[in-house]
């Protein structure tokens, strides 16, 4: 509800408004990732096998916080907004969807998790559909490559904690689209490919809307007869 308030708004009401919400949303998911590590420490539970920032959703979080603060300085990064859309409308919107969260409401978990999610999401919808930052061409494959880095950097960090960033390991103990898939490690190669399918199927709707925004142009800009 709040990203199609969001897009609403930052297309019929376009004005000074933008930074200072953007200024807000930043704030509110960085609030909610840093937290949920503040939280670790405060309780006692922080480890490195589990608690360093080497899951996607440490990158999401990372990436919009600073795409939101660049629009608001007046100077929005491109590079950072497509990570912001194709991460948030993947990633951060399975995560949603299929939580892997071991706590309940009202466990502050339960609200840092939403939190940085979910303003991912909110981040991604009014950037891209909102305020019409739209994707540019070549971009799932820059959105792939950097994908694949990042794993590639969560694995060397499981081969060095014994961890399970990204779930490089094993499969989330909760629900996801992981667990429809084979037996490790098959699983990651079937992730490899929904990836980029779930990149291409974000691309095509982008540039859905950016057609019909393009069109929609080109009627208002004919003479009235």
């Amino acid at each position: 509800m709040a990203g199609v308030l969001g897009v609403w708004a930052a297309r019929r009401h376009p004005g000074r408004w933008v930074a200072p919400a953007a200024y807000v949303l930043a704030l509110i998911v960085f609030a909610a990732w840093a937290g949920e590590y503040l939280a670790d420490v405060i309780l006692g539970i922080w480890s490195v096998k589990y608690d360093l920032p080497l899951q996607l959703t440490d990158a999401v979080s990372v990436v919009s916080v600073l795409a939101l603060w660049t629009l608001a300085r007046g100077s929005p990064q491109p590079r950072l907004v497509e990570l912001v859309y194709f991460w948030g409308l993947t990633a951060s919107l399975q995560a949603v969807l299929t939580p892997d969260l071991g706590q309940n409401f009202p466990s502050v978990f339960y609200f840092t998790y939403f939190g940085y999610h979910i303003g991912a999401i909110v981040a991604a919808l009014v950037l891209v559909f909102g305020l019409r930052l739209y994707p540019a061409r070549g971009a799932v494959w820059r959105v792939y490559a950097i994908t694949l880095a990042w794993t590639a950097l969560a694995g060397a960090g499981d081969l060095i904690t014994g961890g399970n960033y990204m779930y490089l390991r094993d499969k989330p103990v909760h629900s996801s689209l992981l667990n429809v898939m084979g037996r490790w490690p098959w699983y990651i190669a079937e992730t490899v490919v929904l990836g980029l399918v779930l990149l291409l199927v974000a691309a095509a709707i982008a540039g859905g809307v950016r057609r019909l925004d393009e069109r929609a142009r080109r009627v208002a800009a004919r003479p009235v007869a």
